[in-house]
């Protein structure tokens, strides 16, 4: 579906008069920049044992755990030519003129923060990151990642011996609570909320933009599909985010 230049000049119109702005993006924006899918058609838990990466089995076999997490962070970043797209760099100067206050991804790659974007709440965590079980420091994941692959497993913290884990939100976890309530503090006082690149169907992030329509604010979605909240958006753009971002944001004169 084509989205008109009326459809773009009314939602640029609608982030240039909103006094808060908040933005959510899914798995949409990261796969235009070549990070596979998870659950979508030929998605990685089509590949891999969704419960390999239960909270469960890294707690009873770690050494396992990160033996298949080795083989899992490399279908997600073996491309070497993966960089932020169009999207991830509209939303960054959104974000740097001041027409977007908050970024809510459910996205684990870094790439907002590669693009530029500061204020990214990452309720899913991040796959740059591992944290330790024991202390609770964190490390920066790819040397971590190098000695599991070189036969440490489970990798431990260099400060008490503790296992280190990725700082990613693994299946039967809780969301991080910081981010869920930084996530849940912008949605209440949005005036806009804009979902780039989200089905919509993975709880609690899908509550986020019901809330802030049930608080009165303008819906913008942003997807190739229809979603859950497509009948109640104000804006339902069906098309590629790495299009129609930039789209907004060349109409806002940035």
């Amino acid at each position: 579906m084509s989205v008109s230049d009326a459809d773009i000049e009314a939602v640029a119109a609608a982030v240039r008069a909103a006094e808060t702005v908040v933005a959510m993006t899914g798995a949409g924006v990261s796969t235009a920049s070549g990070i596979p899918d998870f659950r979508g058609e030929g998605g990685l838990w089509e590949r891999h044992d969704p419960m390999d990466f239960h909270i469960d089995r890294f707690r009873s076999d770690p050494a396992g755990f990160w033996t298949d997490r080795v083989d899992l962070q490399a279908a997600i970043f073996g491309d070497e030519s993966i960089a932020p797209n169009g999207a991830h760099e509209a939303l960054a100067d959104l974000e740097s003129a001041g027409h977007l206050d908050t970024l809510v991804t459910q996205n684990i790659d870094g790439l907002h923060q590669e693009a530029g974007s500061e204020d990214v709440v990452e309720i899913h965590g991040s796959a740059a990151r591992v944290s330790c079980r024991d202390c609770g420091e964190r490390f920066d994941a790819d040397p971590v990642i190098e000695r599991a692959r070189d036969g440490e497993l489970p990798p431990t913290c260099a400060d008490c011996g503790g296992t280190l884990k990725p700082d990613t939100v693994l299946f039967g976890e809780q969301l991080p609570e910081h981010a869920l309530a930084r996530s849940q503090a912008a949605t209440r006082n949005a005036d806009l909320f804009l979902v780039a690149g989200s089905s919509l169907t993975v709880e609690p992030a899908a509550t986020l933009p019901q809330t802030a329509a049930m608080r009165g604010a303008t819906l913008v979605l942003a997807n190739l599909e229809s979603t859950p909240l497509s009948d109640r958006a104000e804006f339902d753009l069906r098309a590629d985010v790495t299009e129609v971002l930039p789209r907004i944001r060349d109409e806002l004169g940035l």
